[in-house]
């Protein structure tokens, strides 16, 4: 297949899944598996790609990030509370990130834990859906400090390719308490840093072979695949959460389990 098409899909796969508790990364992977391709080759790539959907993030709630800004200028406790939880919610995963990056590397070249960890987790959802009691809309600024940091601890388990970082976070703060239109917004705003350091790390580690042209994928896929996640995560961002306020989670988890299910037979061919 060619290579700026199979960029294009990615970057689709991307948008749509980067945000709903099914796992982006566990979806590229089977994704590029499917494709014919190499996971590994295409690792760089599908982390990079990321950043589009985080952009979309930014814009649809861009006036949320203008009013945080201006109340901390004026030292407001929401905002600065706001600020501080994302903070505490990001540390668990920049310390295990560093501490075991060599070990999700490995992972992440593996199709088949994927597939079992969407199975597990689509269980895990069904459960959690049924035994959570969330409260009522309070927003982030609002939040005690402990359950952003119970969620930024609980999204560390998405270093798991196919576990969904998105699916870690919503669902343990559902299982805290928090509603699920501030459970998440919060997984939306906690994937800007979150994202932007593993970008980051990605590019530096493959810095050399970025800049000298010589791998397999090069930056005018990374951008092809950068454009289209964003245009479709836009798209996905506010629909996903009107949905969610409505009907909950359970179809995604079914969808999980039948995607991982299929997953595992396909690659058991």
């Amino acid at each position: 297949m060619d290579l700026f098409l199979t960029a294009i899909l990615l970057g689709i796969v991307e948008g749509v899944t980067e945000f709903i508790p099914v796992s982006s990364t566990g979806h590229l992977i089977l994704a590029t598996e499917l494709f014919g391709y190499d996971a590994a080759t295409w690792k760089v790539f599908n982390v990079v790609i990321q950043l589009g959907a985080i952009l979309a993030v930014v814009v649809q709630y861009w006036r949320t990030f203008w009013a945080v800004g201006m109340g901390l200028l004026r030292r407001d406790p929401v905002s600065i509370r706001f600020v501080a939880n994302l903070l505490v919610a990001f540390l668990p995963a920049v310390v295990l990130g560093l501490a075991f990056k060599k070990y999700i590397d490995v992972l992440l070249g593996s199709p088949h834990v994927v597939a079992w960890a969407l199975i597990v987790g689509g269980i895990g959802i069904l459960v959690i859906e049924r035994m959570a009691k969330p409260g009522p809309y309070v927003g982030l600024g609002q939040l005690p400090m402990r359950q952003a940091l119970g969620v930024g601890v609980l999204q560390c388990l998405a270093m798991i390719p196919g576990v969904s970082r998105s699916g870690a976070t919503i669902m343990g703060a559902l299982a805290m308490g928090i509603d699920r239109r501030t459970a998440a917004e919060f997984s939306f705003f906690l994937a800007i840093p979150t994202m932007l350091g593993a970008s980051t790390l990605e590019l530096w580690s493959n810095r050399a072979e970025l800049m000298a042209g010589t791998g397999p994928v090069g930056w005018s896929q990374i951008a092809v695949g950068f454009v289209v996640a964003f245009v479709v995560a836009l798209a996905v961002i506010k629909a996903f959460i009107a949905y969610v306020s409505r009907s909950g989670f359970a179809p995604f988890a079914w969808y999980r389990i039948v995607a991982g299910a299929l997953a595992l037979v396909f690659l058991g061919r």
